[in-house]
């Protein structure tokens, strides 16, 4: 068993590991990353989804968001692309941007640098097949974002960016007026908004809830006078990287 002494060695040591994710949500992380937190192009609110493509939850949210005639950025889960490339094929084709999650939905917190390193290429590598153009964005599943991830996905030619709001979609007890709570709740102009479209790591049928929040979540951004679109429109990222 763990002494106290060698448990706080390991919280000093996760917590050293995802750095930048700590920084970024600290109180002056947006003052000190702004890319980082989400921040951009003031008037405008990026919105983006977790953790699909799922046959179910993805064909409901872009339905629902051709209704308010928004496009959104997507972050996919390589496992899950694999499972229904078409989805990916039909996002694009939809004007919709897709961004790279993890090729296993698995926090940074509990992996080596090389295996989040090879997770996030084999990732970048199975999206970019099924999408036909190369990712620009990169989020760590749960916000948890480590040296390697950052570096890596530099290399890749993608931006980091976590989010600025987020709605809780994910838990069993969430509900529509609860997820427009929580986005209310965070900073929304020029700042980033985190849904999902998946429940592979969230509660049953939570992409329910989700679809249920996005009119009410309209009607939020109308009030704050706020334009919607995906990060493309919202913030600049890094420059493509050449490659032979």
């Amino acid at each position: 068993m763990a002494s106290d002494a060698q448990r706080r060695a390991l919280e000093k040591l996760l917590a050293l590991h995802t750095v930048p994710s700590s920084v970024a949500f600290s109180p002056a992380g947006r003052f000190v990353v702004r890319g980082l937190c989400g921040f951009g192009t003031p008037g405008h609110v990026a919105l983006t989804f977790d953790d699909g493509p799922d046959p179910h939850g993805t064909p409901a949210v872009v339905d629902a968001l051709e209704r308010f005639g928004w496009q959104a950025t997507f972050f996919l889960v390589g496992d899950m692309v694999r499972r229904a490339p078409g989805l990916v094929t039909d996002l694009v084709a939809a004007g919709h941007e897709v961004g790279v999650h993890a090729e296993t939905h698995r926090s940074q917190r509990s992996m080596t640098p090389r295996q989040i390193g090879d997770d996030i290429r084999r990732a970048y590598a199975e999206i970019t097949g099924a999408a036909g153009v190369c990712p620009r964005w990169y989020r760590p599943p749960h916000g948890a974002l480590s040296p390697e991830g950052l570096l890596t996905a530099r290399d890749l030619g993608m931006r980091a960016v976590l989010w600025s709001a987020w709605g809780r979609d994910w838990l069993a007890e969430a509900t529509p007026e609860t997820v427009r709570r929580d986005v209310a709740a965070g900073r929304l102009d020029g700042g980033t908004v985190l849904l999902h479209d998946s429940d592979c790591a969230s509660a049953p049928g939570s992409w329910r809830t989700t679809v249920a929040a996005l009119p009410l979540l309209a009607e939020l951004f109308e009030a704050r006078r706020l334009t919607v679109g995906p990060l493309r429109d919202h913030a600049t990222p890094v420059p493509a990287v050449a490659r032979s």
